[in-house]
C-alpha cells in the first residue's frame, strides 16, 4: 500500500470561472492559475503522484507550457490515473479538503465527488470531498483565495 498527500492554493480573482471537484459555482470570483485552477483536483493530483514517487502536478503539467493553459483539471486527473495505474496500483480512496469562506460548498459536493471518481473510474464511495472555512482567519478566511488537502491510499 502506499500514502500520498497533496495540497494546492491558488488566489480569487474577478472575471475568472469558479471551478471546484470539476463543478462551475456561480460566484463572483474565479481561481488564477495557468489551468482551470481547480485546487481540489489539483490537491488530489499530487496525493496520487506523491503515493507513486512521481513528483507533483507541475512536473507533469508545467505552467510553462501553453498545451496546459486553461486546461481541464479533471482530464489532468484522468491522466494522472493511467501513470498510477501504469505503476501497478489502484486507488482504495481518496479524501480531501475545501478550505473557503465563501462561497458555500455543501450543495455542490456531490457533484464534485462523482466526477471525481468517474475521472478516477472508481466508486463514488471512494471518495471523500468535505469543506471548511477559516472563521474568517488567514487568507482563506479573508476570502483572498482558496485552498485544497487530500490524501489517498493506494494498494
Amino acid at each position: 500500500m502506499r500514502i500520498g498527500h497533496g495540497y494546492d492554493v491558488h488566489r480569487l480573482v474577478e472575471n475568472r470561472e469558479l471551478i471546484l471537484g470539476g463543478v462551475k459555482i456561480d460566484y463572483a470570483k474565479g481561481l488564477l492559475g495557468h489551468s482551470d485552477a481547480d485546487v481540489l483536483v489539483h490537491a488530489i493530483m499530487d496525493a496520487l503522484l506523491g503515493a507513486c514517487a512521481l513528483g507533483d502536478i507541475g512536473k507533469h503539467f508545467p505552467d510553462n507550457d501553453n498545451s496546459y493553459k486553461n486546461a481541464d483539471s479533471i482530464e489532468l486527473l484522468k491522466k494522472v490515473c493511467v501513470l498510477i495505474r501504469n505503476c501497478g496500483y489502484e486507488i482504495e480512496n481518496i479524501d480531501s479538503t475545501i478550505v473557503a469562506q465563501a462561497p458555500k460548498l455543501s450543495p455542490f459536493i456531490d457533484d464534485m465527488r462523482y466526477n471525481i471518481a468517474k475521472a478516477c473510474n472508481i466508486d463514488i464511495n471512494q471518495i471523500s470531498v468535505k469543506a471548511t472555512t477559516e472563521e474568517h482567519l488567514g487568507f482563506t478566511g479573508e476570502g483572498l483565495g482558496i485552498s485544497a488537502f487530500s490524501i489517498c491510499l493506494l494498494k
